[in-house]
């Protein structure tokens, strides 16, 4: 991955988890209101949106990127 390619993916993936962190901020400190379906599919997508904004901040930074729990990559999952 080329140098420009690696920190537009890093703004990418961190605009993307500031979103999903927004939304959750909104709930857990703001009092929005959800139910608890849509609170877990909250929780999720910040969770991947995180670990994504991870990915490209060890490989802007140089760093090799290490295997998620389980031995799974996340980078197959589509963002919603």
């Amino acid at each position: 991955m080329a140098e420009d390619d690696t920190r537009q993916a890093y703004r990418a993936a961190y605009e993307v988890w500031q979103r999903q962190l927004g939304d959750l901020h909104a709930v857990l400190l703001d009092g929005r209101r959800l139910d608890p379906v849509r609170l877990k599919g909250l929780l999720n997508r910040e969770s991947r949106a995180k670990r994504r904004y991870d990915t490209a901040r060890l490989r802007l930074l140089g760093i090799e990127e290490e295997p998620a729990p389980g031995g799974e990559r996340d980078d197959s999952e589509a963002e919603p």
